[in-house]
């Protein structure tokens, strides 16, 4: 069935609102983008709809009690609930250097997640 919808395409900062008809998957026309991007955003957001996640998870140990962390790659977006409940669950001991691996192949989908700053362990 065609339906024609607003997407904003967050490609690039210009953030233009797309109109876009589609039949289910498959992008019939996409109007209002203001580079070639557009098209190829509308594409991906339809098939397989992935952002970038950032979160903290617990730290035993630390300077702090929260660590941030983030994704090696953006990550389907229907999971990203059930990737935060995991987190969740998650408690490292410090020391944490940036960049280091706090959850490997994250729910099976290729991910890392990664810590995003160094995490000293606490002294005194």
């Amino acid at each position: 069935m065609e339906t024609t919808e607003k997407m904003i395409c967050i490609t690039c900062p210009k953030g233009c609102t797309l109109e876009v008809t589609h039949d289910g998957q498959t992008v019939l026309k996409v109007e209002g983008s203001g580079c070639k991007r557009g098209k190829d955003y509308v594409e991906r957001e339809l098939k397989d709809p992935r952002r970038m996640v950032a979160s903290t998870v617990r730290v035993r140990g630390g300077t702090h009690p929260l660590l941030p962390v983030y994704t090696s790659a953006p990550f389907p977006k229907p999971r990203i609930q059930e990737l935060l409940a995991e987190l969740r669950k998650i408690e490292i001991k410090a020391p944490v250097k940036m960049g280091e691996v706090v959850l490997a192949d994250a729910l099976g989908e290729g991910i890392d997640i990664l810590a995003s700053r160094d995490m000293p362990r606490m002294t005194g």
